[in-house]
């Protein structure tokens, strides 16, 4: 008589043993995460700048906690809501995007040389963050109504000039990191999506081209250009940030100097609680703390491709692949920007870096992937 006793016993271990249920929990979890670790991360690079300017060392902290409450409304909105049902929203959330994208220009506040965010209440409001999701929506149901069609995947198209629309009044702010984004991540999505491969060459000349054009056009970029592989070659002025960076990871060692006790915090590392927070983290986790976090995207990146393969519509793949390219790809290039690989662009480090608008268009993002994974999961 076989022994289903021992049987049930290996298979109620086996269940224990599992983090997830399924893929969409593990979305959630990375999130929140990474979230501690963020809020974590922010309060300790940013109370000496808050105890100065502001008077208590707890400015940043207050507001990057009402950013994560937001951004945690916004992520069950989008978490119940069935994706689909943006794509029908479509033309209105466009008109609104750009909008927002031209009144910045019009009369956002000049902030260190650049008008970027349009003041509200309780936040600054940077319309050029929630334009990168937009331009991933957008982009995702062009593609899949011609992979559904068996249509050819072309460039020039009335959704990818709209695209670049956005991507104009971005630049125009200037902002070519997140105008970067806005236009590159569209790009490859329609790779991915099957761009014949003629048309992918001719793509990469006009990137090229377009990138050479935009770095002669502020000549501050092609300084950072120069400098971006041995910055040391001007450490006092252009390489000055990269410098400090890289002497900020490099202290932390291992095991890091300790939560709070991080130096460059100390007005040695400009943008050390937004664009350079990972180089405070290392600073003071160490190289076990950096592992940690890059696992994490590394994690993040793998459950958004299964639910991407489980979507059960071509839009809902190639909206959960503009996402996991949103999410992780800005990791990856704010990550290499940091650490000496990457020019200075200003691309923060998603749940890491403190930036209120970013914050809540991430967890928006997330809010949507986990929809297509649990609409796929049920055949909905």
């Amino acid at each position: 008589m076989p022994n289903t006793r021992g049987s049930g016993e290996i298979n109620s271990s086996t269940e224990k043993k599992r983090f997830w249920n399924n893929d969409m929990e593990a979305v959630i979890g990375i999130m929140v995460v990474l979230l501690i670790l963020g809020t974590i991360n922010v309060f300790s690079s940013s109370f000496i700048l808050a105890e100065a300017e502001f008077d208590t060392p707890y400015f940043f902290l207050k507001r990057h906690i009402i950013n994560i409450i937001v951004g945690f409304v916004v992520f069950l909105i989008c978490f119940r809501i069935d994706y689909h049902k943006w794509r029908k929203a479509m033309p209105f959330i466009l008109v609104f995007t750009v909008a927002s994208l031209i009144l910045v220009l019009l009369v956002g506040p000049m902030v260190n040389g650049a008008r970027r965010w349009l003041p509200l209440v309780v936040m600054q409001f940077q319309p050029a963050e929630p334009a990168k999701l937009v331009a991933i929506m957008l982009t995702a149901a062009y593609a899949a109504l011609q992979v559904k069609t068996k249509r050819e995947i072309n460039i020039f198209t009335p959704q990818m000039a709209i695209v670049a629309l956005m991507f104009v009044l971005t630049e125009q702010e200037p902002d070519m990191g997140t105008a970067s984004l806005i236009l590159g991540i569209p790009l490859i999505m329609l790779v991915v999506a099957g761009l014949d491969i003629k048309k992918f060459w001719r793509l990469v000349g006009v990137v090229v081209a377009g990138i050479i054009l935009l770095i002669l056009r502020q000549p501050y970029r092609l300084e950072r250009l120069k400098v971006t592989w041995d910055p040391w070659s001007d450490a006092q002025n252009v390489g000055y940030q990269t410098v400090q960076s890289l002497s900020a990871i490099g202290s932390g060692e291992l095991t890091g100097m300790g939560l709070g006790v991080g130096v460059s915090k100390y007005d040695y590392l400009p943008e050390a609680h937004t664009d350079f927070a990972f180089a405070i983290f290392c600073q003071e986790n160490g190289f076990l703390g950096a592992i940690f976090v890059f696992l994490l995207f590394a994690a993040l990146a793998v459950y958004a491709a299964r639910i991407a393969a489980r979507a059960k519509d071509e839009y809902g793949q190639f909206l959960s692949v503009g996402i996991m390219v949103l999410v992780v790809g800005q990791a990856i290039a704010n990550l290499l920007m940091v650490g000496g690989m990457f020019p200075v662009v200003g691309i923060p480090l998603p749940f890491i870096s403190y930036g209120g608008t970013s914050l809540i268009v991430t967890m928006a993002a997330i809010g949507i992937l986990v929809n297509i994974g649990r609409l796929g999961e049920r055949g909905e």
